[in-house]
């Protein structure tokens, strides 16, 4: 019995001491909103020419069409996608691309990197969910810039030179969309 009151007694002063050390200044709530006047802000400083636009203010989810293509194949789970891509952040300092003139012209070139366009399948547990989901905005053949918020790119983890909670700028370009069989 003791030893279960001693336990309980340090669960609970360890989940006070927890919840003590949260920064209120660090909430999703506030991290979101400092993120999407960092995205408006950058918005307004570097306007976009585009032929299509899709944003969802409220999420701080901006994206722009360079390219549109009505005809071509859209995007479902499961199919196999190929996409040009180049990772910024919102200071234009490229983090990652697909493409290797990006690469070398921004001090990313990786020898033992290959340079050709991401596969993957939508749906199927991507990494960055606001990528996944303007990939599925897109269909073949369009160029669209994306721009959002931390939560929906690497939240509160920093990855590699992207540093936690960073709003991402994504160049996308949908050169293919193998269907699925059952699509």
């Amino acid at each position: 019995m003791n030893y279960r009151l001693i336990a309980f007694a340090a669960l609970l002063l360890g989940a006070i001491s927890v919840v003590s050390c949260i920064d209120p200044d660090q909430t999703q709530e506030v991290i979101l909103e400092k993120d999407k006047l960092a995205i408006e802000k950058y918005i307004s400083e570097n306007p976009f020419t585009s032929v299509k636009e899709y944003k969802e203010e409220a999420e701080g989810f901006y994206m722009f069409w360079e390219v549109a293509n009505e005809s071509g194949a859209s995007v479902v789970r499961g199919d196999t996608v190929f996409v040009n891509y180049t990772g910024k952040l919102l200071n234009k300092q490229v983090f990652d691309t697909s493409i290797e003139q990006v690469a070398r012209d921004n001090g990313i070139f990786a020898t033992n990197r290959t340079y050709q366009p991401l596969k993957f399948r939508p749906g199927f547990n991507f990494a960055i969910v606001g990528f996944e989901f303007a990939i599925s905005l897109m269909k073949e053949g369009e160029k669209a810039t994306v721009i959002f918020p931390s939560k929906l790119g690497y939240g509160s983890q920093p990855s590699g030179p992207v540093p936690a909670n960073s709003p991402l700028i994504f160049e996308l370009d949908l050169t293919r969309v193998k269907k699925a069989p059952q699509n």
